[in-house]
């Protein structure tokens, strides 16, 4: 539970004073106003299995979104957003219509969602907001943004709700108001991770552990392939659905499964027979992904992080060829890394398609890695590469 002492320094402060200036030009001055940061995240490991009730090991980034705002007498949210110029607003005695922006759809939605399950007793508010998480990226910024303004509602309204609880609004956000089935681990990873640990979190049961993850001589890098993602619904969906045609060919062998999750490699291996060839491929990657998740977290306990880069590098051919989630940007950096001895390990990370990939590096040469990975990606793809150096962050929390 967040107390109201629960206040961190490590974020930039320039943004959130330059957030609460553009706060006070269009909404004025007075009142007990408030700043909430949450990071977006990067999943180290464990892709496409926590809609299988499976595993997943991510960490927070220091990019994310700000949010500064007031308590409203009345059931009014005006927002403005500092990163697209824009200002909206709702209220919540009133039907929702999804007639805003995109950006302010998500926290309309986890204003509702709070008012649900608060009875109607929520009040409204005035915020303004930014963010420096990339967009569209697979960094979730979107969830960086619920996360920010559920702890905001939280915060200005005294409800004392728990992390666990702001992170499942979140996610109730997405599903009742965005539209998006999405799993939990964006909303966990940007409510719950600590400094220099990872989050380790089953989807099944939301049990989670913090990895250790003090990067001392290797850093982490977020590798933006310049590649918006292409995830068409339908490529999502035919996903899931070859994953619950899987659990329901393996039933008949394996009676009580009720995901992938509950089936190990040994079991696979052999029954994987049953199923067509599209449906075993997508079946494999979920199942050996979980493993590899749970080997990664030994891993880390056992602070063996040349073991942990090799199953980064599993991964990603696990989803370039099995789930067949990749593209060639995502590629040709995974082969740029494994070509250098400066990368212990890297794989594409999110939905896939585009957007980013996570690398473990070792801090001796990292600028001659960067400019290699930079001209190369270029030499090879046209594209401009991105690279942030980033290091496990600490998750959501009341600013000063």
């Amino acid at each position: 539970m967040l107390k109201r002492h629960d206040v961190i320094g490590e974020f930039k402060l320039a943004t959130v004073a330059e957030t609460r200036d553009v706060f006070e030009g269009v909404f004025g001055g007075g009142g007990a106003i408030i700043a909430a940061k949450a990071p977006g995240r990067v999943n180290l490991i464990g892709e496409h299995t926590d809609y299988n009730d499976g595993f997943v090991l991510p960490m927070a980034i220091s990019h994310g979104v700000t949010i500064v705002g007031r308590l409203r007498e009345d059931r009014k949210v005006r927002l403005r957003s500092l990163d697209y110029g824009e200002s909206a607003e709702f209220n919540l005695d009133e039907r929702y219509d999804a007639s805003g922006p995109r950006w302010s759809q998500y926290v309309e939605g986890v204003a509702r969602t709070f008012d649900e399950e608060y009875d109607g007793e929520i009040r409204g508010l005035e915020a303004a907001l930014t963010g420096d998480a990339p967009q569209g990226s697979g960094l979730s910024s979107s969830a960086a943004l619920e996360v920010a303004a559920g702890l905001l509602i939280d915060q200005l309204n005294g409800l004392g709700t728990g992390r666990v609880e702001i992170a499942l609004f979140g996610q109730k956000a997405e599903h009742n108001y965005l539209g998006v089935k999405c799993g939990i681990m964006d909303q966990f990873a940007s409510c719950l991770c600590r400094e220099d640990h990872a989050l380790f979190l089953d989807c099944r049961s939301l049990e989670h552990k913090h990895a250790p993850m003090k990067l001392r001589d290797e850093v982490a890098l977020i590798l933006d392939s310049g590649k918006s993602r292409g995830l068409a619904d339908s490529k999502y969906n035919e996903r899931r659905a070859a994953c619950e045609e899987g659990v329901r060919i393996l039933s008949g062998a394996l009676p009580g499964i009720r995901a992938l999750r509950d089936v190990s490699e040994t079991q696979f291996e052999e029954f994987s027979r049953l199923l067509p060839d599209v449906v075993k491929k997508r079946c494999r990657h979920v199942v050996t992904e979980n493993q590899r998740t749970l080997d990664s977290m030994q891993a880390l306990l056992k602070g063996d992080m040349e073991r942990f880069g090799a199953l980064m590098f599993a991964s990603h051919d696990s989803l370039r060829f099995d789930y067949e989630v990749s593209c060639d940007e995502l590629d040709v950096l995974n082969e740029l890394a494994e070509e250098s001895p400066a990368v212990i390990g890297e794989r594409m990370t999110g939905a896939g398609f585009g957007g980013c990939a996570v690398a473990l590096a070792r801090r001796d040469g990292l600028e001659d890695l960067k400019a290699y990975l930079s001209e190369e990606y270029f030499k090879k793809t046209g594209r401009r590469l991105k690279i942030y150096e980033t290091s496990p962050a600490r998750g959501a929390a009341i600013v000063d």
